[in-house]
């Protein structure tokens, strides 16, 4: 297996929070961040705004963990 690049590609933050509406869209965000090498940090987080349900997922770039 390859060994991780101590960054993020094209320039993206070694730690993200992503959030919107829970559905599809968001879960593919979410499945993209991972298929680049992101790890999930934490627990979703889940809300309501009066209409709908909010998520927000942390990732982490894994070299943060052990660098």
């Amino acid at each position: 297996m390859p060994e991780k690049s101590p960054r993020p590609p094209d320039g993206l933050p070694t730690y993200r929070v992503l959030t919107g509406p829970d559905d599809a869209a968001f879960c593919h965000r979410v499945s993209e961040a991972l298929a680049l090498g992101y790890e999930l940090y934490g627990s979703p987080a889940l809300t309501h705004d009066g209409e709908r349900v909010i998520v927000a997922q942390a990732l982490i770039w894994p070299t943060v963990r052990t660098g």
